[in-house]
Formats: C-alpha cells, sequence, structure tokens
C-alpha cells in the first residue's frame, strides 16, 4: 500500500502517491462521504470526483448540482474511519483538513437528502440577515454523546470575540422533531459556552423553524431565563429563503381550554355497583389493591398498579333513552364485554396480571415492563406525601387534560400543598431528552387556567378557571404560580435535564426528585434539587 510505504520510508508523499492513495479509496469504497468540520459536504453516490497530479500538485475537484470543490492535497493521514485530507484552497498557504468516511451501500433517503440540502440554504440566507456575523461550523452530524441529531443543524454566528449559538430545523422534521429544536438548542449553547473557555462570548441562542411551525417554541422560549441568555427565534420560509422574527415575550398568548372536573361523588356513586362487581372477581388481597380512577362523569377506569384492565361506562339502549353501566375488559379491539359467560376470562386475566405485574416479577415480563409511567403514577397519586409531606392526600388530579391550538396536552398529576400552593408534578419512568422543557408546557397551561377569571368579581371569593371548573373544590388555593415537580428513577434521569433547568426563566420555581431505583415497592427520594436563588 502508498500509504505503508511512506510510513516506513519516513519521505513526504508526492502529488502522484497522494493522487494514486485516494483513487483507491474511492475505488473501494464508492459510498464514500466527503466531510468538513464534521458535516457532509458531498455524498460521493451522487456526486462526481476527479483527482490528478498536475504542475507538481494532486489535486481534488468533486461537483455536485449544488456544490463545487477544487482542493490541493498536500498530505494524508490514514485513520480507523477512513483518509484524513490535509488541502489547501486556491491562493492560501494554511491547511485545512477533510475527511473521506466509507458508508453503507444505499441510496440516500428523501429526508437524508433534504438535511444534506439545508445546509447550502442556510449559507445562502444568514449571511443576508446577519450581514455582521460571520457563519462558523455549521454542521448536522451525529453527536451521540451530546444528543445532538441529524436532524438539527448547529453552528455558531461569530462576531470579532463575541457569537451566538445558532440551531436550526427544515420543514420535511415531523412537528414532534420540530418542537423539541429549544431543548438541543439549549444544549448546543451550553456546549458552544463550554468549548469557548471564554475566550469567546456566546451571547445567546438564535433558533431558526419552518414558517408557521413556531407556535410550541414561542411559547416555550418566553420562559427562557434573561439573565443567562439572550434568545431570539426566527421562522424560515424555505421557498422565498427569507427570515422572520417571531416576537416570544407575551406569556399569556398560549390558548387553551380546560374540561371540567368529573364529580367525584356522584361518579363513585353511579358506578359503585359495577366496580363492586369487579372487585368481587378478584382475591381479596387484590380486591383492595384495584384503583378505580375516574375519567368522566360517564366513566371510569379499574386499574392494577397503573394499568388499566377493565372500564366501566354508561350506556344507553339502542331503542329508548334508558341508561344502564356496562364493563369491558381487556384493551382496544380485544375489550370484551363482561357477561356470565365472560365472567371467567376475566377472572383468568386479572390473576395473570396479578402475578405478573408485582414489585418483585420478571423485570422481562411484558406486562411488568408495559406503561411504567403510568405504574410510577399509581403510586405518587396513592401516597403523595411521599415526595413532598406538604401535599395534600386529596384530591390528586391523573391526565388533566387542557386543549390548545397546536396539541393536546395531559398533565400527569395535579395536586395541592397544604399551605394552598398548586403543584404540577411530571413524571418520567425512562430517560426522556426532554423533560423539563415538556414539563414547562404542562405548568404554563395550569398557569394560565389558575389566574383569576378576568369577569369574576374581585376580592376573597374570586376565582380561577381551575376552580370555576370544578378542580379543588372547596379548597383554598393561594394565588401564587404553582411549583413545578420533575419526578423520575435516579438513573433514569437524562444528564441533559439539569443543563436545560439552568437555562429556565426564575419565576418557574421547580424541583427535580430523584427516586429510587425501587419505586415499584416503594417511593424513596434520593435526592432533589432545587432552583438556586
Amino acid at each position: 500500500m502508498v500509504d505503508s510505504t511512506i510510513s516506513q520510508t519516513g519521505l513526504k508523499p508526492g502529488p502522484d502517491q497522494l493522487a494514486a492513495q485516494i483513487q483507491t479509496f474511492l475505488n473501494d469504497h464508492p459510498a464514500a462521504v466527503l466531510l468538513e468540520g464534521g458535516r457532509i459536504l458531498f455524498d460521493l453516490r451522487i456526486a462526481r470526483t476527479l483527482v490528478a497530479a498536475e504542475h507538481g500538485r494532486c489535486v481534488l475537484h468533486v461537483w455536485s448540482e449544488e456544490h463545487n470543490l477544487i482542493r490541493h492535497v498536500v498530505d494524508i493521514t490514514v485513520r480507523k474511519t477512513g483518509l484524513r485530507l490535509h488541502v489547501l484552497r486556491m491562493g492560501q498557504t494554511k491547511p485545512q483538513t477533510l475527511e473521506l468516511q466509507p458508508q453503507q451501500r444505499r441510496l440516500p433517503s428523501g429526508r437524508e437528502n433534504t438535511r444534506t440540502r439545508f445546509i447550502p440554504l442556510l449559507e445562502r440566507v444568514l449571511p443576508r440577515y446577519f450581514p455582521d456575523h460571520k457563519v462558523e461550523a455549521l454542521r448536522t452530524a451525529t453527536d451521540l454523546e451530546r444528543s445532538f441529531s441529524p436532524a438539527y443543524a448547529r453552528g455558531l454566528l461569530v462576531r470579532g470575540n463575541s457569537a451566538w449559538a445558532l440551531i436550526a430545523v427544515n420543514g420535511e422534521e415531523s412537528q414532534s422533531l420540530i418542537d423539541g429544536v429549544l431543548t438541543l438548542g439549549i444544549l448546543w449553547l451550553h456546549h458552544c459556552r463550554e468549548q469557548s473557555a471564554g475566550k469567546r462570548l456566546v451571547e445567546g441562542l438564535r433558533v431558526l423553524v419552518p414558517r408557521g411551525k413556531s407556535a410550541v417554541t414561542a411559547a416555550r422560549m418566553a420562559w427562557m431565563h434573561p439573565g443567562a441568555a439572550k434568545w431570539e427565534l426566527y421562522e424560515l420560509d424555505e421557498k422565498a429563503e427569507d427570515l422572520f422574527l417571531r416576537d416570544c415575550p407575551d406569556r399569556g398568548n398560549i390558548e387553551t381550554h380546560l374540561v371540567h372536573a368529573p364529580n367525584a361523588i356522584a361518579a363513585e356513586e353511579r358506578f359503585r355497583a359495577a366496580v363492586q362487581r369487579v372487585r368481587a372477581l378478584l382475591p381479596v388481597h387484590a380486591a383492595a389493591e384495584m384503583e378505580v380512577v375516574i375519567r368522566t362523569g360517564s366513566e371510569v377506569g379499574l386499574l392494577w398498579h397503573g394499568l388499566e384492565f377493565a372500564r366501566v361506562r354508561t350506556a344507553v339502549a339502542e331503542k329508548g333513552f334508558a341508561r344502564s353501566e356496562e364493563i369491558l375488559f381487556g384493551s382496544g379491539a380485544n375489550a370484551t364485554l363482561l357477561t356470565e359467560d365472560s365472567a371467567a376470562h376475566l377472572r383468568e386475566y386479572v390473576a395473570q396480571l396479578i402475578l405478573r405485574r408485582r414489585p418483585n416479577g420478571d423485570k422481562r415480563d411484558a406486562l411488568y415492563r408495559q406503561q411504567p409511567e403510568r405504574w410510577l403514577e399509581s403510586m405518587l397519586r396513592r401516597s403523595p406525601d411521599s415526595m413532598d409531606a406538604m401535599i395534600e392526600p386529596h384530591p390528586v388530579y391523573a391526565q388533566v387534560p387542557a386543549f390548545s391550538a397546536a396539541d393536546r396536552a395531559v398533565l400527569d398529576l395535579l395536586a395541592v400543598r397544604r399551605d394552598g400552593r398548586l403543584v404540577v408534578i411530571e413524571i418520567k419512568a425512562d430517560e426522556d431528552l426532554h423533560l423539563a422543557l415538556q414539563a414547562l408546557d404542562y405548568w404554563v397551561r395550569v398557569r394560565r387556567h389558575h389566574h383569576p377569571h378576568p369577569q369574576a368579581a374581585s376580592g376573597p371569593d374570586e376565582k380561577s378557571d381551575l376552580q370555576r371548573f370544578g378542580y379543588f373544590p372547596g379548597k383554598f388555593l393561594r394565588p401564587d404560580a404553582p411549583l413545578l415537580y420533575l419526578v423520575a428513577p435516579a438513573l433514569r434521569i437524562h444528564p441533559a435535564t439539569e443543563i436545560v433547568l439552568r437555562y429556565i426563566s426564575p419565576d418557574v420555581e421547580w424541583s427535580l426528585i430523584a427516586l429510587d431505583e425501587r419505586w415499584r415497592e416503594k417511593i424513596r427520594v434520593v435526592f432533589r434539587k432545587r432552583r438556586e436563588k
């Protein structure tokens, strides 16, 4: 091999040797990619290459419909991942580096092509809107260590000794990926500041999202810490290649609709007989542990360690207006109406559930592993004082829905402390990169509905939307904004969570509560962290 001969002789390779080495690599890896700064410049399956030794130089020419690149290759370093090319631009004397890396022999997907084309689009748009800044290190390369995915383009806008971190997402990505851009943007901002090590001031974060898809990001950005960084949100019209600054200071512009809380006393009375019918089919010890959750005024769920195995609902006769209660067990298309004939099936189904879904059960069992967050929610709902002794044991609302124009949100738990302070509790049983900002979404909605209704009379009797809609009847609620609790097993808290929490507004009083990994047996708080004053 050319490179091994060079390393043995210690001689610097000549242009012919360099060209031969590159051509050999290209012949062996026709699906290779050419990268600069970690981002793909060319996919060589859809680009053309020419390597030649001309006029005492090794010239590499790569071109496609969108790019054209000509470099003089002055040296090559062989790496496990491919070839590192030390190259010169025309007329320059300081070498730069390119990477040639092999990849799987498959045609690029439409999404990959879109992501590849997105970088050049940004390189055209950004200099027009930020003429005083230099665009640096735009990339979409995956970085698993820091949770960066190729869905997001990231880089820097540099002016002198200061800079802005930049993150952008294209319009072909799913709405969930677009809505996740602020979490990744915060992590990118934090990484840029760490890398600068004080040599450059990274002032803030600029986020670019597709035109018309910024609602969730704008609502979240309104609650970022203004003292921790500067924040700017732009909508990008990819066809016109135009940017539009989105205003995010109004914290009250999120439109939501809260549904009425069901009348718990009336629902318990209405479904008492049906619930007792199911309890009678269970072993005595299990009947006492079965959980009854009121979903609406016309339906209740019957749960075993958070897993709904049956539900009771009001049914209307096909002919006439007579109402009765019917019991369904199983889920989805497999739901079965409880009758005298099917009672044995329910009894067997529940027996298996009790046997397999227990705290010391087989961790490989599907029933044990199913819906862990619902299991944890069930534990916390039954004993909320295990994470905070100040929380009232009743009522604790589970799965409270609130609707907005962009999405349907469901709060994990909503409770009140003995001092009248509301508590929004967001629960995760597994690692979730977006825990902090998802919890913020729910907190914002509860805060919005906790403010006194504008048409309500002022004074001690004035009520918030929550109280008007039947939540916390007879309870005194302080007018303060809710507390926010983020609860997860200690080893399941994503490392990004604490970083993101540092950048949330100090107006949000949050606590990160880590639980012992054996939470299925008993809730034990391992540690808790609060916002530093």
